[in-house]
């Protein structure tokens, strides 16, 4: 792994210097280095060797009552669209209050999750995984997720695009949906390597 960083860092300091002499190979080295991150990743993915990035404290509280406004607004629209039924995003026994709160709950005066992407991984983990609705899991939870991100500034890169796009906050979600409770750490890791 240590050679393939070193590999690409050199990669990047090329392009940036503008030693190439053609645009062909430049084009090449700019795909290489667009996915030179994943490609790291996924690599610490198969090494078990997935580390907790550094992230911002969150600045956006989430609470019971804006999530349940915000889930009640996106409700009636994907009902109006058919998309969705009255079932979608109705609560069963306080499920996503318990959410917030573990997401906000603290040890010894200092929060568990004390930064934007611990924060965001567990609440779309939990939700997904915890199933608080009658309907609509992984879709509210991908709706809170993204909502919890924007609200604090944290859903786009340094160059205005999005961390994520669309296909992988789905297939992201469906891998939560799908994985087996004990690679809960390793998951939330996974999404917080995506946010980061």
């Amino acid at each position: 792994m240590v050679e393939l960083e070193q590999a690409v860092k050199l990669i990047k300091q090329t392009i940036k210097s503008k030693e190439l002499a053609s645009d062909e190979a430049k084009g090449l080295l700019d795909i290489i280095t667009e996915y030179a991150d994943s490609w790291l990743l996924l690599q610490k993915y198969d090494e078990d060797k997935l580390e907790k990035p550094k992230s911002k404290k969150a600045k956006f509280v989430l609470n019971y009552e804006s999530t349940t406004n915000a889930l009640a607004e996106i409700k009636t629209t994907l009902i109006k669209k058919k998309e969705a039924s009255e079932l979608f995003a109705k609560e069963k026994d306080k499920g996503l209050d318990r959410i917030i709160g573990s997401i906000y709950q603290t040890f010894g005066g200092e929060e568990l999750y004390n930064n934007i992407a611990d924060k965001a991984a567990h609440l779309l983990y939990f939700i997904t995984k915890d199933h608080p609705f009658a309907d609509g899991n992984k879709r509210s939870a991908a709706f809170l997720f993204i909502l919890f991100l924007a609200r604090n500034d944290y859903l786009f890169n340094k160059k205005g695009e999005k961390k994520f796009n669309d296909n992988a906050l789905v297939a992201l979600t469906l891998l939560i949906a799908e994985s087996d409770p004990k690679q809960k750490d390793l998951m939330i890791k996974l999404i917080q390597n995506f946010i980061v």
